[in-house]
Parts: structure tokens; sequence; C-alpha cells
């Protein structure tokens, strides 16, 4: 699984990204009419209960368009808040704090949603049983989509293609599963292998061979258990396909080492916060 760390010159230059599509071509025309002497103290505030993630790109935000913004982190990035708490202070040029403020608030609320929705499904799992996000993230934000889902208590899964093999469905339609994965393991090269089955018979055609993990992809939890009692002497465990809040405790009682959630990436609700003038 990818380690995911973030330096300050990628948050950096992510930071300007955003910023630069938010000012061509003129910059902001509406604060651009405010006096550029007024100095103000601000909250940064949360709306709702949420595990808090992104703080050090939104303090980016405000740094670039202003290196004299004092911007005082006063929760931690991957801690729980309550609705109401105050998240941060912001002090400086009223103009320039305006620029910054959509900016900043779009990646507080969009890491912070991913790591919200990432630890509610740690929680109902317990610690027997990993939560990994997935490659369905949006594209040129996985590194941070990725990071929002470890400061919520999950794990990574594979960063990109090149990181390990995950033999699908998809690359089975063209080839036979045993002859597949006897061509990855002489190609292994280090890589893990893991291998998506979605019924026991595809299971038995392969078990015994050297690969590191068995995915039981939209399986029921009679054959999920009975796939995990079978592999778990040689395999790591992982389930996946279609499983939300409401399924994920059962699927996890079967045993399984790791259960991989598209949705916690692709559709994690954003998180309510506000900066109060």
């Amino acid at each position: 699984m990818s380690r995911i760390k973030l330096s300050e010159n990628f948050i950096k230059n992510t930071v300007k990204l955003a910023l630069n599509e938010d000012l061509y071509p003129s910059g902001d025309i509406t604060s651009d009419l405010i006096g550029n002497k007024k100095i103000i103290k601000a909250k940064l505030i949360s709306n709702q209960d949420a595990v808090v993630a992104g703080l050090l790109f939104a303090k980016q935000a405000f740094l670039l368009i202003d290196k004299k913004i004092k911007f005082v982190i006063k929760k931690k990035d991957g801690s729980f808040v309550k609705k109401k708490s105050l998240i941060a202070t912001i002090q400086g040029n009223a103009r320039n704090i305006l620029i910054a403020e959509r900016v900043a608030l779009n990646f507080l609320s969009h890491i912070s949603g991913i790591a919200t929705k990432t630890n509610k499904f740690v929680k109902l799992v317990g610690k027997n049983c990993k939560i990994c996000c997935t490659r369905k993230t949006i594209p040129n934000l996985r590194v941070i989509q990725k990071y929002a889902v470890k400061l919520g208590g999950g794990f990574n899964h594979r960063f990109n293609l090149s990181d390990e093999f995950l033999i699908k469905d998809n690359h089975l339609s063209s080839s036979e599963i045993r002859l597949l994965v006897s061509s990855a393991i002489k190609n292994k090269k280090g890589k893990k292998i893991t291998v998506e089955v979605d019924n026991l018979s595809q299971l038995k055609q392969i078990i015994g061979l050297k690969f590191d993990c068995i995915l039981f992809d939209n399986m029921n939890n009679k054959n999920l258990r009975l796939g995990v009692k079978l592999a778990k002497k040689y395999y790591d465990t992982e389930a996946s396909g279609n499983i939300n809040l409401k399924t994920v405790k059962s699927i996890a009682a079967t045993g399984v080492d790791r259960i991989s959630i598209g949705s916690i990436t692709h559709s994690a609700p954003a998180i309510d916060f506000k900066i109060e003038f």
C-alpha cells in the first residue's frame, strides 16, 4: 500500500493552481472595492461535527495572497471537532482575506469530508479490519484525497497502476485466471499481487499459488465467510463492491483483513465551515 506524504512545496503548488483558477483573468473585482488598509480578525468555525483535515492547504491559500496574514490553527489535522468549534483564527488585511477565503474553505471542506466519511467506516469495523480507499478519485486530486483517507484513520490501497499487480474481472475476460496469476508471479519483481474473485470456484482454481492478497468482489456474506476461511492460511483477504455504512460491519465480521470502498473518495459530502468576521 502506498504511503502519502505531503511536502510544503506540493501544498503550495496545488493551492497556487486553485488560486489562479479563481483569480484569472482580472482578480477579485468585488474585494477590490474594499479599502486596502482595513485590518480584521476572523474566526474559522465548523458548522457540523467532523474530522477536520486540510488545514495546511487553507493556511497556504491565505499566505500565498498575503504573507502578513496570521493564520493560527486551533485544532490539529485529523482531530474530531464538534459543531461550532473554533478551528483557526485569521488576522490581516480584510481585502486579502476575502480573496483567499473561498479557495481555503474549498480545500478544507473537501479534505475534511473524505476524512470524516472514512472515520465513520473505521469506527464501525473496529481494529481488526482496515478500511482502504481505491483509485476512484477525482483526476489530479488523488494525492490529496488519499491523504484525507489517512487522516480519517483509513489506509491507502495502491496509488496507481505501477504500484502492484491487481488482476480484476476485466483482465480475466481476456485470459484464463490461473495463467494470468502465474504470469504475474513470474514478473513480480518485488511488487505485491492481488487477485480479484467473485465466486468460490475462481478462488479454488488459484489457491496455493504464491501471491499476496485475494480480493472478494460483490460476494454475499455467506460465501465471503467461506472464502476467507479457505484463503486466510495463504493470503491477506479483502472485500469490495458497493459497501456502505449499513453493510460494512457485517462484512468486517466475516474476518476479512481489509475492506476497500470507493465512495470515501469519489462521493464524500463536503463539511460545512464558515469564516466569521
